[in-house]
């Protein structure tokens, strides 16, 4: 029983902490009706989630509603791009 509840608890802190990303990941027929505010650029992470974390985290600092990731690059660590939407 009390393993249960730990996994409870640990699931939704998890959920909390990915919640709190304010910028959303935006498709190309949503960007449409979004005026694009600039680009943001991130490297040095080790996988596609985790280079998607680092851009979502700077389009948020730059007070973003949403982003898109225009280009990933790299084999050990990664480098991309997004366009951010206010």
């Amino acid at each position: 029983m009390k393993n249960i509840k730990y996994f409870a608890a640990a699931a939704v802190i998890a959920m909390t902490s990915f919640a709190s990303v304010a910028a959303e990941p935006v498709d190309m027929s949503q960007a449409e009706n979004l005026t694009a505010a600039g680009v943001v650029s991130a490297g040095h992470a080790s996988t596609l989630s985790g280079l998607e974390a680092k851009l979502a985290a700077k389009a948020e600092a730059q007070g973003a509603n949403g982003y898109r990731i225009t280009s990933t690059t790299g084999n050990n660590l990664m480098h991309g791009t997004a366009v951010i939407y206010k």
